[in-house]
């Protein structure tokens, strides 16, 4: 079955729907995803959008915060760029029905209330409680919905990218898992927008769609991937035996939580002088020596001194979750461990979200555009997505009258006849992911890089013979992008000598004067 459309947008998330309520103006648009539209990483997202907004901030201010938390590695131009348009973005959104938390006092000169991350130095988070992204998710869904021309593939998970002879993008291979079958989707742009790659780890604040899907396609197609060693971990994940993947989040200690050690010790003084708001590369580093130090297996957070009705004000979705666990967080501290959150890295873009692949467009966390550097700033992944959809969509809608859509490529082949063995896939799994979080996590040296390398080659091969045997599945598929994408952050981190933001390495821990992005590529 071949499917035609001007458009292919492969993710459901921020990016992707934004991008697809402005494309649809152009052309007609296929979105597909490999679970149901609100299975993203957006709907995970809790502290909100960084945005000036208040007579007391400045853009100069926000630029030079988001800079500082990127290490030196920002792209000027990207940043700027990002934060000066933000106010149209969020206008936007807000038009679209998206209702941000308003202030119930006059303290300042926005309408909103706005929050305070780690890195900020003003306060500028615009936020609904603790639940922002879902809420953002929400109002996009329900606006996609209403267009005619935007075809909706739930359930379908992107195989790989079709490359013609002329080495363009014209589409990608498409598995259908109602029907089991892999399918042909043609368009004349492609733009990937399939999120972040926190199920590399073993820990980590992501979903379970997030294995890095589009950067390991285009990986695969030839494009340049930068920056990969930066994945950013989140300081605060809840550490319980039941829980899976809750984020404590950054707004918590916006609100004044602070981090304390098992002996009840506040310890944030000793390594910056933001104390818990320093940026989370730092926050993360320090808890983890803090446990390396004393053999614990977690940190506490606590912001008992701001009581239940603000807490259950400002924070309703956290507290009753926490509850859910046992613990009273205007009572208990709260038991904290760094998780795997957020990828500064991925498929290398210009401003416009072009890759270096012709009519290959990627935007959201699966880009690097240059907005997060070697670290992320808090709250700017949401922006991210929402103001460099728009560029791809000034870009691309230019484009579609010079190009025709490729009728002649080859049909998807797998003459594999077995069903995978769900054992043998699961063990590649949890060992890649259990590799990448002892060896390649918040702080690696060269002899680690060089083990974990040598056992991906391993599984790598394993996973090649798993395609040869087994009938094409959503779990064939992830292992695949999740084996390559360990691979290209291990190689990444391995050619960076130096620490940098959100890569640490004991072997050279001092930043080198010269500063330049890593390119991976296959080629």
């Amino acid at each position: 079955m071949t499917i035609k459309s001007d458009y292919l947008i492969i993710g459901s998330g921020i990016a992707g729907l934004s991008f697809a309520l402005k494309a649809h103006k152009a052309g007609t648009v296929s979105l597909i995803t490999k679970r149901k539209l609100f299975d993203s990483s957006t709907g995970k997202a809790q502290g909100g959008v960084a945005c000036v907004t208040d007579k007391d901030d400045t853009f100069e201010s926000h630029i030079r915060d988001t800079l500082v938390a990127g290490a030196g590695l920002c792209n000027e131009e990207i940043v700027e760029i990002a934060v000066k348009t933000a106010p149209d973005r969020i206008k936007e959104l807000i038009d679209m029905g998206m209702k941000f938390a308003k202030k119930s006092y006059k303290d300042s000169d926005s309408e909103f209330e706005l929050g305070l991350e780690g890195g900020h130095s003003k306060r500028r988070i615009l936020h609904a409680g603790d639940i922002t992204g879902e809420e953002i998710e929400k109002v996009l869904i329900d606006n996609v919905k209403k267009v005619e021309n935007i075809n909706i593939y739930e359930n379908h998970m992107a195989v790989d990218l079709i490359i013609d002879k002329n080495k363009r993008c014209c589409g990608a291979y498409v598995y259908d898992e109602e029907k089991s079958a892999v399918e042909t989707f043609l368009a004349k742009v492609v733009v990937l927008a399939c999120g972040g790659t926190g199920k590399v780890y073993l820990y980590t604040s992501n979903p379970d769609v997030a294995t890095g899907d589009g950067i390991a396609m285009a990986y695969r197609a030839g494009a340049d991937i930068a920056n990969m060693e930066f994945i950013q971990f989140h300081p605060t994940c809840l550490f319980n035996p039941v829980a899976k993947s809750f984020l404590i989040s950054e707004a918590v200690r916006g609100e004044g939580a602070i981090l304390k050690n098992q002996k009840g010790e506040a310890f944030m003084e000793r390594y910056h002088p933001l104390k818990d708001l320093a940026p989370r590369d730092i926050v993360s580093r320090a808890i983890d020596t803090e446990l390396k130090k004393s053999g614990d297996k977690f940190v506490y957070l606590d912001i008992r001194h701001r009581g239940e009705d603000f807490l259950v004000k400002r924070f309703p979705n956290i507290y009753e979750k926490c509850l859910f666990y046992g613990i009273d967080m205007a009572r208990d501290m709260i038991p904290v461990v760094p998780a795997a959150h957020y990828c500064c890295g991925g498929i290398a873009v210009d401003k416009y979200a072009q890759t270096t692949i012709k009519n290959l467009f990627a935007i959201g966390e699966n880009a690097c555009n240059g907005l997060q550097g070697a670290n992320r700033l808090a709250s700017n992944s949401l922006l991210d997505g929402l103001v460099f959809s728009e560029y791809a969509y000034q870009k691309s809608k230019d484009m579609l009258k010079d190009i025709f859509i490729n009728d002649n490529v080859p049909e998807f082949v797998n003459e594999a006849t077995g069903n995978g063995d769900p054992t043998i896939m699961l063990h590649n799994w949890e060992e890649v992911r259990r590799l990448m979080s002892n060896y390649v996590a918040i702080v690696r040296n060269d002899e680690r890089l060089q083990m974990a390398l040598k056992r991906i080659e391993l599984i790598k091969d394993e996973v090649k013979n798993h395609f040869r045997d087994f009938k094409v599945s959503i779990e064939l598929l992830e292992i695949k992008n999740i084996v390559d994408v360990a691979e290209i952050i291990v190689r990444s981190a391995m050619l960076r000598k130096e620490s940098r933001g959100a890569h640490y390495t004991s072997d050279y821990p001092s930043p080198l004067p010269e500063k330049k992005d890593t390119i991976i590529n296959i080629k």
